[in-house]
Order: structure tokens, then sequence, then C-alpha cells
């Protein structure tokens, strides 16, 4: 019989109560004692959502992150949150987000824990600090306390934890020390761990060891040998899992590891199934991935079961499957989707739906596939529906897309003509300062956005309220003396979300929520079919805004790789062509500003490293179509026009000559949270462009001091000449409050101010 089990589930609810609690309880509107209820309902939920499967997972809960659940479990707190008030609960949020609840009533932040992105997904997590000092000690209470209870309702729990060389692997050293000579400290309150999951009688636990899909050097490979030898006597069995790639030239050391059961990304890796069955010992089990738990839509069971059905005569009882990787990628619950076009909806598959697939393969392997012949027949229809959709296909995209050639990726101009025209018509000062685009999304725009969808206020009343608010932000950067303005967004739910609406081949949900980082959830829009704009986006908005002011207005747009990346992209064709749609389509749209009047544009491709593939040796074809499909969508303007580009909470000193062949007039990125750090490219490569370091960290609700800006901008200055510096923030400023923003935004231009007197 083959087994079934999952390897994690979305944590935020279906509909998003773990936000609302999150967010209650940092502003002390709820208590700790609430918070922690709020999630062991949750966590029954989920559960109770799994039944069915063989193997449920324990640990996979979250209140923020589970890589920083494994550095507290590990004792490996900054040193930076000891001492304060309070408990462990409030130091987590003093790491994640600078500041507990117990903090909102005075200015005691603390620098929060850098983030970046967990390997190519669009999911934040808060980067372990190590130093050659560091110690490890062991508190497994919220591993226990989730198994605890977990076991109290009868669900069949298979724990889940971060693999010691992978954490290490994420983490960083902040004194330059080599955080892979940690690993002995580190494996025995790993051992410590399973030995006290042994003695609460579990039988398996999941480690996650991610890193193995990625490009390893042999002291890395090695450490996964000195690791599992060192935990290979302990009395639980290790399902070792690795997903979102393929193993390559890990392979060999993946299915020699001491473990009891590998699992692997048949999704990603599906090539790679035959060599693993063929090299994996006899006494071990074989986990395969063969539902896709990063996309929304309906496997093809019958095609699944054509390869898999071999896979399992010749295994038997070691053939366990599974999602491809855990289903915290992907929305809770199709059947929430009343809303949504009928035909579109029958193509796809939420979490839940998801688990359903994996049971119906699960039957038809067990009990034949005449025992499920009807779902079968169901899933066969919804496939060939979507494969034969005239929706899908727009022969007039096509041919545009077979059109596209290198000239339009080009300026008219070299960079340095384009900043001397540029410098010119603007007139800016030294260090101008400016911010990323949207400001707070108070309740009034979101009770405007609510009332407008629900047909209580007209078209005419909602752009009215929408005024009111680009208004109110420019007075108020007018009032703080800022630059370069922006208009603020307040018609936007949703940086992608907003244009997906706009563009003919996307569809929505209503309840697709995802979560990104802590409390911050996204609905990614479903790019369904070949993409085209039918109108102006956002040219209206950004005019109105323009006239309320002289100084100069950026238009506010997304790229088109952050588009794609950060959405649900169909699978039926390259991504490199639906992202040659995209770009052709932002391209009329930034022309269009242009001939607007709009003379600084900014186009954000926040996304645009977090779309690499794992392995370095396959970067150079995707940076190849995604850089083209930026400078197709940005490089049809005069040298007049400013153009910028955004990106934030990616590691890109690796890639800082593609980021240099965008050609970007300015780029702005996030350099807050770590100190600068990722200048660091800065020293070896000469970047021709102006670029914008982020100084002030809007993820956390600390407000950054003057004298902090300025010493972190002669850090820049260091690295790049202060002519082509701006002063801004890490990122959009819709999560904060208006009361954070002001004194921030007050801050930061008094620090301009002070690095241009300095000159």
């Amino acid at each position: 019989m083959v087994t079934t089990h999952n390897l994690g589930f979305p944590r935020i609810g279906a509909k998003r109560e773990l936000k609302f609690a999150q967010e209650h309880y940092w502003k002390g509107q709820s208590s700790r004692d609430e918070l922690k209820s709020l999630g062991a309902q949750l966590r029954q939920r989920h559960w109770e959502n799994q039944s069915g499967l063989d193997q449920v997972p324990v640990g996979d809960f979250s209140f923020y992150d589970q890589v920083l659940d494994t550095s507290f479990m590990l004792g490996n707190i900054p040193e930076r949150v000891r001492g304060f008030e309070g408990d462990a609960l409030d130091n987590y949020f003093r790491v994640a987000r600078g500041r507990s609840a117990h903090d909102s009533a005075c200015s005691c932040g603390v620098q929060a824990g850098e983030m970046t992105k967990w390997f190519d997904t669009n999911y934040h997590y808060i980067v372990p600090e190590f130093s050659a000092s560091a110690e490890f000690s062991l508190d497994a209470s919220r591993l226990l306390d989730q198994l605890t209870q977990a076991r109290a309702l009868g669900v069949k729990a298979k724990p889940v934890i971060i693999g010691p060389v992978t954490y290490l692997w994420l983490g960083k050293a902040k004194d330059d020390s080599d955080k892979l000579a940690l690993l002995p400290r580190l494996l025995p309150v790993y051992a410590a761990l399973l030995e006290q999951l042994a003695a609460q009688g579990v039988e398996w636990v999941q480690i996650d060891e991610p890193a193995l899909v990625t490009e390893l050097e042999p002291a890395w490979q090695h450490a996964f040998v000195t690791a599992y030898d060192a935990l290979k006597t302990t009395r639980v069995k290790l399902l070792l899992a690795t997903y979102f790639g393929e193993l390559r030239d890990n392979l060999a050391l993946a299915c020699g590891l001491p473990v009891h059961g590998l699992h692997v990304d048949a999704i990603n890796g599906r090539s790679e199934i035959e060599p693993v069955v063929a090299r994996l010992p006899a006494d071990k089990i074989l986990s395969l991935g063969v539902i896709n738990g990063r996309n929304i839509w309906k496997t093809d069971l019958s095609a699944v079961l054509e390869w898999l059905t071999p896979i399992h005569q010749a295994l038997q009882a070691r053939l366990w499957i599974a999602p491809s990787c855990s289903l915290l990628h992907v929305p809770v619950d199709l059947n929430s989707e009343q809303k949504l076009d009928h035909e579109i909806r029958s193509w796809l598959a939420f979490a839940l739906q998801k688990l359903d697939e994996l049971k119906v393969i699960a039957k038809a392997l067990n009990d034949g596939r005449e025992s499920v012949q009807a779902a079968l027949a169901e899933n066969q229809a919804a496939i060939q529906s979507r494969r034969t959709s005239p929706r899908v296909h727009n022969p007039a995209v096509k041919a545009a897309i077979a059109k596209i050639d290198a000239a339009l990726g080009r300026r008219t101009s070299a960079y340095p003509q384009r900043a001397a025209r540029q410098s010119a018509l603007l007139n800016l000062p030294a260090y101008p300062t400016t911010t990323i685009g949207s400001f707070p999304q108070t309740a009034e725009i979101r009770q405007a956005r609510s009332q407008f969808k629900s047909g209580e206020l007209d078209e005419a009343g909602y752009k009215t309220v929408m005024q009111h608010e680009i208004a109110r932000s420019v007075q108020e950067q007018e009032a703080l003396g800022l630059d370069v303005l922006v208009h603020g967004e307040a018609e936007r739910n949703d940086m992608v979300e907003y244009f997906g609406e706009q563009l003919d081949g996307y569809a929505f949900s209503q309840f697709g929520w995802v979560q990104s980082y802590g409390s911050r959830c996204v609905k990614p829009p479903i790019l369904f079919g070949d993409i085209s704009r039918p109108k102006a986006m956002t040219v209206e908005w950004i005019r109105y805004a323009q006239s309320q002011t002289a100084k100069p207005m950026k238009g506010m747009l997304t790229g088109p790789v952050t588009i794609l990346n950060w959405s649900f992209v169909r699978d039926d064709q390259p991504r490199s062509v639906s992202c040659y749609q995209l770009a052709l389509a932002i391209r009329e749209e930034v022309l269009d500003l242009e001939n607007a009047g709009v003379r600084v544009i900014q186009i954000d491709e926040a996304a645009l490293r977090e779309g690499l593939p794992l392995r370095k040796s396959q970067w150079n074809d995707y940076l190849q179509w995604a850089v083209e499909s930026f400078r197709i969508t940005a490089n049809g303007v005069q040298d007049e026009t400013q153009i910028h580009t955004h990106m934030c909470y990616s590691e890109f000193n690796d890639i800082i000559a593609s980021i240099a062949d965008m050609d970007a007039d300015v780029i702005t990125i996030e350099t807050s949270r770590s100190d600068m750090e990722l200048l660091d490219a800065f020293d070896h490569f000469n970047y021709p462009n102006e670029i914008g370091p982020g100084v002030y960290d809007i993820h956390s609700p600390n407000i950054p001091s003057q004298e902090h800006i300025v010493n972190l901008m002669r850090k820049a200055a260091e690295r790049i000449p202060a002519e082509r510096l701006w002063v801004n923030p890490d990122c959009g400023l819709k999560t904060r409050a208006w009361e954070e923003v002001i004194p921030a935004l007050k801050n930061m231009v008094a620090a301009a101010k002070t690095l241009r007197a300095g000159i």
C-alpha cells in the first residue's frame, strides 16, 4: 500500500485569521493567550483538513517564520535582544520585526533580523545570524507543545524540522567566520532534539534539507555526510526532504545518506526519479512529490499514474507520495472561490484540492484505477478544457512576440548623455530624496475599496475618495520637503494584482491568499492566457497627482519579471514567453505615461532575483530573457525621461553585472537591515548609473534616526560616488501608519540636508 503524507500546510488560515491575530497582538489589542489560542485553533483545523493522510506534518505552524522558529529552538538568539522584559515570544517578535507588543508604548525597539527570500519563492525568512563564538542550546517547547496537541486530537503526527546543514547554509556569519565550522557544536543539539521526540513515541521525523538541490561546494557536501553520520543512531526514523529542484550532482550523496527515507521533488526533478529508484538502498523509503506544491493548476492525474504505476509496482510499501513541497505557497481552499469564472475555476486546485488529488492517486495505485474512474474522468475533462480553450491563446499576441528584436531594448543614448539631459530637466539637489511608491493604506482607503467592489460606492464616488487620498500624499510630501514625489498608490490593492486586473489573460481569486512574510499576505493573480493591455492603467491617476505639485512626480509601474514571478503562472508555455508578453504590455503603459508629460517613471522589479534558478549553471538563460524583458519595457522612452527600478530583500551581489545591463537610470535597493552589506558588490564592480540604497526599514515599526541614516549613507558613499546617490526607504510604505511614516521621512530629509552640507 502506498503511503500518503504532506510536507506542510498553509498556516495563515482560509480567511487570514493568523494575520489579523498577529496584528491585533502587536498593537496591544489582544493578549498573548488570545494569540496562542488562535494558533491552537488554526492548527486543529488544519490537521482536520489533512485527515485521511497516513502522515500529517506537525511543527509547520509558525507565528512568523519557520526559520526563525528553528533559531529559537536551537538557542541561536541575537545578543541585541537579550535582557529585555517579557518572555520568549517577545524576543521572537523583536528579531522578526524590531519590537514586540511589550514595546509598543516605548521607543525601545531593536534592529530586526535580516530578511530574504526562501530559495526561489516569494516567501521571506529571517536570516539566522552566526559568529565564531556562537553556542547552541535546545528549547524544543514549541514543537513539543504542538506535538502534544496533535496527539490529543488523534493526529498521525510527523514532526517537521529544518535540517542542520540547510540551517547553516541559510544563515550569515556576522564576523566573517566560517559558519560551517559551527556544525560540530550544532549536531549535539539536533541529536538531543531527536531524542526528545523519540521519548514522545515519535516514529518518523521529516528533516528538510532543500540545500541539496543547489550547487554545493565539496565542504558542504561533506557536511551532509558528517551531519547524518552523527544522527544515524537516533531512535526516530528520518525522512530527509528535498524540494524546489533537481539533485543533480548531489543525487548520489542524497541517496547514500544514512536516513530511513528520502523525499524528492518529482515536479521539478521528474527526469531524476528513475536514477533515484535505481540508487536508493532497498531498505529505504522513497517519497515522491507528485503534486505541484507551488502552483495552482490541476494535476493531470492520468499522466502521473502512467509514470508512477511502474514505480509503485517495483517499490510497493516503500513508496510514499506527497506534494512536491510544503503547501505554504498556495491558497487554502478553492471552494471559497464562488465568484471566480466557472471555466477557469475548473482548471485549478488549491491546498485542500491538492490533497484530494493525492488521495485519488493513492487509491488508484492501491485499489486500481477503476476505483476512482469518475474522479479521473472529471480531471481529464478539466485538463482537456484548459488545453483547448480559445481564452488561453491569442494569435495577435503571438504575432507581436514574433516581431521582438534587439532594437526594442535599447535607449537612444548611453547613460552619461541621458544623465546630463535628465539633470538639466529635473534640476535635483545632491542626495535627492524620494520614496519607493506607496503610502499608508488607511482604513478609509480600504473601506472605499470594499464599498466600491460591493456596489455601495459608485465609480465617481470611489474616484473622489482616491483623489482625496492622492492629494493628501502629495501635500504630506511637499511639507516634508521630498524632491521627487509619488502619488501614494491609494487606488492599488497590490502592486501585481492591480495591473493583472487590467490585463487580458489574467483571472483573480477572492480568497487566494498566500503568506509572504509575517502577517504580510499576497493574493497572486492567475496568469492563464496570452497577455495584452486593453487600455491605459495608471495615466489618469499620475496625471492628477502631477496637477497637485510643481515637483517631479514619478509614474509607478510593476515590471514584467515581477508580475510574472508574483503570479501563479501558466505551465503550458515557457516562462520567458509569458514575460515577453508582459513586457510588451507594460511598455505601452510606459510610453503613455511619457506622452502624458511624466518625466520620471519607476518600473519595480522586486522579484528579479527570486526567479533565478537555484543552480548558477542555469542562471544565464534566465537572466538573458529577464533583463531583456525589462529593457523592452523601459527603453522606448526619450533620453530626458528618467527610468527608475526597485529591488528589495534579495541578495544580488552575484548578479550585479546583469542588473547593470538593465540600464535603468536609477536603481533603489534594500540595504538598511543588512547595514549596507548589499553594497559590497560595488567594491569590485563599477556600477555605472545612479543608486538609492534604502535607509529606512519599512518592515519594522521602528523610526530611524537622522544620525543612523547619515551613517548609512556615508557607508554608501565609500563605494558609490556621492553625485550618483539617492536617499530613500527600503520599500513601499503601504503597510506602515502615517504616524510612523512622517517622523521617519522627516529624519530622512534632514539626513539628506546634512549630507549635502558636507559635500
